[in-house]
This record gives structure tokens, C-alpha cells and sequence, in this order.
């Protein structure tokens, strides 16, 4: 006769901060935003266009390339402000970024021809998914409910062990 017996899972998981889980999300977000730009110059005209002068239609200039590095390095900071602002400013911060940006990812789409439909569909799409991750993870984020009756009693619990 055999007894069953429960072997605990020896690969146990426990659970992930939320902020830790905006900040992978928002990590993973910034590479592929960032390879998404990288083999965009592989686009036939692409790099002939910026030697010449020119991002999509936009003439290079400072004020363009300030604005491009401004779109990357919010992204980038939401990493660090995801692991190091308080919970209320926190879920308020990627709630906000987040939902400007998937308006921004989809732009990416403009003027593209239909041959380059898929690369656009493929990396706007898994854009697109990371930012409602992050939409949904600081939407639910675990709110701490303190009944009042309970921190009533705890305070008195308190005072009286201070009398004693």
C-alpha cells in the first residue's frame, strides 16, 4: 500500500511586484522601439534620404532630432520612474505615458506602402500589446483597504500597551 503524498513544486514562483513588472514591460518596449528604428534603415532609401537630409518628410535639424531623442528617452526613463516613484504617482505616471503612446506607435504606420505592411503590423502590434500590459497592470494595480474599525482597535490595542 502506497500513501500519496504532496511534493511541493520545487520551482515555486512568487509573486512579481507590480513595479517590477511596468519596468520589464517598459525595458521591453524600449528594445524593440529601438530595433524597430535600427532595421527600419534597411528600407531601401532610408539612409540615402538622411544623408540627404531628410526623416521621413522632415528636413534634419535640431529641433527634429531633439523631438526624436525626447520620444525615446521617456520610454526610457518610465524604467527607472516604474521601479522609484510612489505607488499613487507611479500608476498615475504609466497610465498617462502609456495611453500617449500607443496613438505615437501607431503613427509609424503613416505613409508606409503595403509592402512593408507585415514589418509595420508585427512591431506596431507587439508595441501596442506592451503598452496595454502596462495599461492593465497599472490600472489593477493591489490597493491596501484598512477598515476603520480595525485601525480603531489597533490604536487601542496600542495605547494600551504603552500603559502597561
Amino acid at each position: 500500500m502506497t500513501i500519496p503524498t504532496k511534493s511541493p513544486n520545487p520551482l515555486g514562483s512568487p509573486p512579481v511586484p507590480v513595479q517590477a513588472k511596468l519596468a520589464a514591460a517598459w525595458t521591453s518596449f524600449m528594445f524593440l522601439y529601438i530595433y524597430v528604428d535600427f532595421f527600419n534603415l534597411y528600407k531601401p532609401g532610408v539612409v540615402d534620404g538622411i544623408l540627404n537630409g531628410f526623416v521621413w518628410r522632415f528636413n534634419v535639424s535640431p529641433t527634429l532630432l531633439t523631438i526624436m531623442l525626447a520620444s525615446v528617452a521617456v520610454p526610457a526613463l518610465m524604467v527607472m520612474l516604474s521601479m522609484t516613484l510612489p505607488a499613487r504617482a507611479n500608476r498615475a505616471t504609466n497610465l498617462v505615458v502609456a495611453s500617449l503612446y500607443i496613438p505615437y506607435s501607431l503613427f509609424n504606420a503613416a505613409g508606409a506602402s503595403w509592402d512593408w505592411a507585415f514589418f509595420y503590423a508585427l512591431s506596431i502590434g507587439i508595441e501596442v500589446l506592451l503598452l496595454a500590459f502596462i495599461l492593465r497592470s497599472a490600472w489593477t494595480w493591489p490597493r491596501t483597504h484598512s477598515d476603520t474599525a480595525e485601525v480603531a482597535a489597533a490604536a487601542d490595542r496600542l495605547r494600551q500597551d504603552l500603559r502597561q
